[in-house]
């Protein structure tokens, strides 16, 4: 049976991230709470304790019907136990990020920690406003994060705190898609351009469901349609460079990629993808020399496995023992309040899109890789 003060944790988590619970059960391992939108969050405090068999049940918890897991530890699972909970479909908030979110809610003292320091506000805000803009910063972090899960929470919490309020409607669309709910997040988005038709955000997740429904032609036109109506949109340009890659048409992406390289030519992702491309579609030699580049410029040896994983390329080789560790240049300051675009040349491409079966022709070319979307850890 679970500690009371972890039983005290979780159930402030719960309250904290404003969820409506529909029962709540005591485990062996922890506490399991049940939400009214399909959620089923398990809080485990020693994961050593928990087994195959005990995320088999927590899934079985739907009795038949789809259940959304999301397991939270202050521990680490297991590694075949953690991936089982994502192959299944669930999410995984474990370790340092287990106690991220407590801190985010301002629940420090039960980490035994002092409260941390309030973020610095370039204006002044109401206190509702003020609260506004914090449910929809974690929101965001946790979307950024791959948790959209979590994300999806908040979003809608901020949906509650001020109803009609467009870009937290657009983030629940966000994380509806990578969760994989792609009726749903097709509803969302057709809910804020009925409001504003002209809605970006909207407009792109509407191009991603086209992607999460085995349309990649369509996806594309509707990316090359915004761009028609503005060029300088790089955001838009980074979601036609995902589909583009997704879709295996390098000569294509290239294009793409160059016309955003103008425009930052020190970013270090959009050097490496630059890399790949030319490995494709020009001299061996140059992309070699691009992807040093782009370790020079600060890409860092965990983000570049992991590119290299969703691409389906080999792992790059490990820094030598001494070296200097490859440090990311700190990303631009956004202002406070405002919802920022999905992504920019100076933040990688992340697209709310959920996991889809490639086209032929992507199977074809482009070796067997895991999705990056959507589901997170």
């Amino acid at each position: 049976m679970a500690s009371l003060p972890f039983t005290e944790l979780a159930n402030a988590l719960v309250e904290a991230m404003g969820q409506r619970l529909d029962a709540a059960r005591p485990t062996a391992e922890g506490l399991v709470l049940r939400t009214g939108d399909g959620f089923l969050y398990a809080f485990l405090e020693d994961p050593n304790q928990v087994s195959l068999e005990t995320i088999r049940h927590l899934f079985d918890e739907g009795n038949g019907l789809p259940v959304h897991l999301v397991v939270l530890t202050p521990g680490h699972l297991p590694l075949a136990i953690s991936q089982d909970v994502v192959r299944r479909g669930g999410t995984l908030v474990e370790g340092a990020r287990f106690a991220e979110l407590a801190r985010q809610l301002g629940l420090e003292a039960f980490l035994g920690e002092e409260p941390r320091a309030p973020r610095p506000e370039g204006r002044r805000l109401l206190p509702s406003a003020q609260q506004l803009d914090g449910v929809m910063h974690r929101a965001r972090t946790w979307l950024d994060w791959g948790v959209p899960a979590l994300a999806l929470r908040f979003f809608r919490q901020a949906s509650e705190l001020k109803p009609g309020f467009l870009p937290a409607r657009t983030g629940i669309g966000r994380a509806l898609l990578a969760l994989g709910l792609v009726t749903d997040a097709d509803r969302a988005f057709d809910e804020v351009l009925a409001t504003r038709p002209d809605d970006v955000e909207a407009r792109l997740g509407k191009a991603a469901v086209l992607g999460a429904k085995a349309l990649p032609q369509q996806e594309i036109e509707m990316y090359r349609a915004l761009l028609a109506e503005d060029e300088a949109r790089t955001e838009v340009r980074a979601h036609l460079v995902a589909a583009l890659i997704d879709l295996a048409d390098w000569p294509a992406a290239r294009v793409e990629i160059e016309a955003l390289l103008s425009r930052t030519p020190e970013d270090p992702q959009l050097r490496f993808l630059h890399a790949v491309a030319l490995s494709h579609t020009g001299p061996k030699e140059i992309a070699e020399e691009e992807r040093v580049e782009a370790r020079r410029l600060g890409l860092p040896y965990d983000r570049e496995s992991a590119l290299c994983r969703h691409l389906g390329l080999p792992p790059p080789p490990r820094p030598e023992a001494g070296a200097e560790p490859r440090v990311a240049p700190a990303p631009p300051p956004t202002v406070r309040g405002t919802p920022p675009a999905p992504a920019t040349a100076e933040t990688p491409p992340t697209r709310p899109r959920a996991a889809r079966r490639p086209s032929p022709k992507a199977r074809r070319a482009a070796p067997r890789r895991k999705s990056a979307t959507r589901k997170g850890k």
